[in-house]
């Protein structure tokens, strides 16, 4: 098969890419250099050359725009970035594979000289390149520290911080002690991918990790996972902006061809409807640039509450409940949602110029997030006590300036996330998709607008914002995050591990699977419980 200059380019980088890793993996500790061996006994899983090729081909680049902050370069808004956002619409012509996904997922404050080096690697592969793999599509490696710990920060603190409170609430203060013991834990799991990764140079993303540990099967239940988790996200986002902007504008109704909606079900609906343009955009660099404010706005919501409890007259009135264990496994599920980034670590991971410094990354992105999960929840808690809500923004005072930024902080914030999460789902639907009827403009459309409004579906149907969030946690992040990075370490590095590796990845196993069940039990009988009354 014969390849343009480009594609040639692309290979070459892909290849100088593995090199660096190589030789980072050099400087790093004998102890991790050994696991790179391990491949080699272990090809009855996979051949290498199939990770690349088999489905989902389009998850390293639109997990890489949904998990990575983008360089605030001065020319970003220039003629060619607006003329790609004013074209995004048309090009859904295109089969929206792998290559379809602009080149511009560079991570925040890319050194200038670096990325004059990247430049032209970082363009569009050609449309007949459909067969070239997503690996072959160059991702910049010259992430620094602080660019990696942005980029894990933005995707560990979303959403759940503004449960933990709640979450308290539902499981006590000794509950607090079950976040701590996660965090532990996923940091521990995190560092157990690195060894995944580091065990061939072609396994660069979970889904590849799975396919190394089980074959195609594991490939695609763990691909099924990961994008079950990013639907979830996306409901999420549907009943946050009903119930925050319901309780801005309470008496807001509508009436349509006989239809009375009230104020959730009305700016539900309105909420998909203003997200669904961008959904259907092909180029999504420009709100992978908004959403880059992620921590900004997550920061900023936590200053307002501090600022709502200790300088406005809120203040602390609750000393709580010590534990409570009718309802403590629904804070396993909330707790546990809360560090659900596994799925981009491996991205992050083969996007650093030193890999070596990863755990120092995930050290400082885990020890960040658990301090701020645990600020808010102490500080929530401590204010609101037993009539605390799903969402501290909803037990804010609305009459104050805090609260109405922190009120308005959170409604704005999903607009820039909802696509970015959704689109990778839209992606992998749309490589199923025969070749002959990929090309169909109409295709695209209909299989994000499906989407978008099954979320809104959904999310009228089960319009509980915490529990949703505990039955997420405790099923699907559970999986991601405490079963499925132990498993795939001792399948793949089997003949490496010590006994007390083995003992420790069973012990996490197990831990993982008991929260999961009960957490799932727990979360599905309250929501059934809330649907019959």
């Amino acid at each position: 098969m014969n390849h343009s200059s480009s594609d040639q380019s692309l290979y070459i980088e892909s290849d100088g890419e593995d090199e660096r890793k190589n030789l980072s993996e050099e400087e790093d500790d004998g102890a991790f250099s050994d696991y790179s061996e391990a491949h080699n006994q272990n090809q009855h899983h996979s051949k290498p050359s199939s990770y690349s090729t088999a489905w989902p081909k389009s998850y390293r680049q639109s997990i890489d725009l949904y998990g990575s902050l983008p360089s605030p370069s001065p020319g970003f808004l220039g003629n060619s970035s607006l003329s790609r956002f004013g074209s995004s619409f048309m090009s859904l012509t295109r089969r929206h594979t792998p290559e379809s996904l602009p080149a511009v997922t560079k991570p925040l404050l890319v050194d200038e000289e670096a990325a004059k080096r990247k430049r032209s690697s970082h363009s569009l592969l050609p449309s007949k390149a459909s067969s070239m793999v997503s690996h072959e599509m160059a991702i910049s490696n010259d992430s620094s520290f602080g660019q990696a710990v942005l980029n894990g920060v933005n995707v560990l603190c979303g959403v759940g911080i503004l449960s933990t409170p709640y979450a308290v609430k539902e499981g006590g203060w000794l509950g607090l002690l079950i976040l701590f013991a996660f965090g532990i834990l996923c940091f521990y799991t995190g560092l157990l991918l690195r060894y995944c990764l580091d065990s061939h140079p072609d396994i660069q993303t979970y889904p590849d990790i799975g396919h190394a540990a089980f074959g195609t099967t594991g490939r695609i239940l763990v691909s099924i996972i990961l994008y079950l988790e990013l639907y979830a996200m996306s409901v999420e986002y549907i009943i946050l902006e009903s119930d925050n902007l319901s309780s801005l504008f309470p008496n807001a109704a509508m009436s349509i061809g006989g239809f009375h909606l009230d104020a959730p079900h009305l700016f539900a609906l309105l909420t998909t409807i203003a997200v669904l343009p961008t959904v259907w955009l092909r180029d999504l660099s420009i709100l992978s640039y908004i959403s880059a404010g992620g921590v900004i706005a997550s920061v900023l919501v936590v200053l307002c509450l501090f600022w709502v409890g200790l300088v406005d007259e809120v203040g602390i009135h609750s000393k709580g409940t010590p534990l409570n264990l009718a309802t403590l496994p629904v804070s396993v599920g909330l707790y546990g949602y809360c560090y659900s980034g596994h799925g981009v670590f491996p991205n992050i991971y083969t996007s650093m110029a030193k890999p070596s410094q990863f755990p120092a990354v995930l050290l400082t992105c885990f020890g960040i997030c658990t301090l701020m999960y645990a600020g808010v929840a102490v500080m929530g808690y401590s204010m609101f006590g037993e009539s605390t809500e799903s969402q501290f923004t909803l037990n804010m005072p609305q009459d104050l300036v805090a609260s109405k930024i922190a009120l308005w902080t959170t409604v704005v914030s999903p607009f820039t996330k909802y696509a970015l999460t959704l689109s990778p789902v839209a992606m992998s639907l749309e490589e199923l998709i025969p070749s002959n009827y990929g090309k169909s403009r109409s295709y695209a459309i209909a299989i994000r607008s499906v989407l978008a409004f099954s979320t809104l579906l959904v999310g009228l149907a089960i319009p509980f914002f915490g529990l949703v969030m505990s039955l997420i946690g405790s099923f699907l992040t559970m999986l991601i995050t405490l079963i499925l990075p132990p498993a795939c370490f001792l399948s793949i590095l089997r003949t490496k591990v010590t006994p007390t590796q083995v003992a420790i990845c069973i012990v996490i196993i197990t831990v993982g699977a008991v929260c999961s069940a009960i957490g799932t039990y727990s979360a599905l009988a309250e929501i059934i419980e809330k649907l019959s009354t």
